[in-house]
């Protein structure tokens, strides 16, 4: 049986001695136990046929010597896959042509089954949606990954920004904090592609969050605030305000009050008036007068803010609550409230709330959060 192990020595013109002689001196160099010069043409003629499988250090000298991964070196050959000398670049030419499909048409439809997700998200919660946005960001990954022309890979790397910001957030709200900071570094570095200084803004002032939550305060205050310097004043009025709230909420983990209210004020300022919570072509952000109380009184009930409580229960009975993990997020904030305040029994109402609706959209965020509440009690 043929091998991808046989397949690149023979490319590469070597015979079964040269390989050997290789094998004996990167061994000797790197002072690896393999067997005498006599043993390995068995070995490697083994190794080759499919006889015996190549377990270490032999992998090692293998990648070493053709340059190659373990994938490339050692899968198995499908039964219907052609001369594996050929192999890949019979598939990679496929997929570039493949990829020579994708227009501007196809991107929007990527971009639509992100609003998808995106609404589910918020119906359903994100751990239910984890199997459908890693296959998402799969195909938008490898639909990029092989477009060549700038024309079509920029839109294809907005979409990918977009859904791999979602697919962090989602990650943050379940638990998966490594998770979510790779999904942030996808996001980057496909804004920078696509060339939108607002998701690369985006991603940067939701990246400064997962910060928030392992601690690293001030690397995160300095995030967000680069993300307002570098999305500047060409960006949407509502886009602008969501940054200015962002950087709120982090000056408030900070415990720095002045800069909290300072923020939240700037975001009134560009709010645009209308009720209306989504501008076309953001669909990202959710935010108006009324969702901007609500983080307002979030951020006031992590300082202490005796005002606080008075603005929760506004938002809580207006329309500053977007989604089921929102619903518990505000429980979560008015049982931090009162409990700082000292009613307990309004604080074991919301907790109890907050838990409940947490569990409903399996955020773990928000347990996490109420755990720490309940030490505090």
């Amino acid at each position: 049986m043929k091998t991808r192990l046989q397949a690149a020595r023979v490319a590469r013109g070597l015979k079964q001695s040269h390989v050997i002689a290789e094998l004996t001196r990167r061994a000797e160099v790197a002072g690896l136990p393999i067997a005498s010069p006599g043993s390995l043409q068995i070995l490697l003629s083994n190794f080759e046929n499919g006889k015996r499988a190549v377990n270490e250090p032999y992998r090692t000298l293998f990648r070493a010597i053709y340059g190659m991964i373990d994938d490339e070196l050692f899968a198995p050959i499908d039964s219907t896959e052609e001369d594996p000398e050929l192999a890949e670049y019979t598939a990679l030419a496929e997929r570039i042509n493949s990829a020579r499909k994708i227009d501007k048409a196809t991107a929007e439809m990527l971009a639509t089954q992100t609003d998808y997700l995106r609404t589910m998200d918020c119906r359903l919660g994100a751990a239910v949606l984890v199997d459908q946005m890693n296959g998402h960001l799969a195909t938008v990954q490898e639909a990029l990954s092989h477009a060549i022309l700038p024309s079509v890979r920029r839109p294809l790397a907005a979409v990918l920004a977009d859904a791999a910001a979602l697919a962090a957030w989602q990650a943050l709200d379940v638990g998966a904090i490594n998770r979510a900071w790779q999904h942030h570094e996808t996001a980057r570095y496909a804004a920078l592609e696509a060339q939108d200084p607002v998701l690369l803004t985006h991603a940067m002032a939701q990246q400064a969050f997962v910060l928030v939550d392992v601690g690293e305060i001030d690397s995160a205050a300095d995030l967000v605030h680069e993300a307002l310097r570098e999305a500047g004043t060409s960006v949407p009025d509502r886009f602008q305000a969501w940054l200015y709230a962002a950087e709120a909420e982090v000056q408030a983990a900070a415990n720095n009050m002045s800069k909290s209210l300072r923020g939240f004020d700037e975001a009134s300022k560009v709010l645009p008036a209308s009720s209306t919570a989504i501008d076309p072509g953001l669909p990202f952000i959710v935010l108006n007068a009324a969702h901007l109380a609500r983080w307002r009184g979030n951020a006031l009930a992590r300082l202490g803010d005796e005002t606080a409580i008075e603005q929760l229960h506004a938002a809580l009975a207006g329309a500053g609550v977007a989604s089921t993990r929102a619903a518990a997020s505000l429980h979560c904030d008015l049982a931090h409230a009162h409990l700082i305040h000292g009613d307990r029994d309004e604080a074991k109402k919301h907790a109890a709330e907050g838990r409940r609706l947490a569990k409903q959209a399996g955020s773990m965020r928000q347990k996490q959060r109420l755990q720490r509440l309940a030490l505090l009690a």
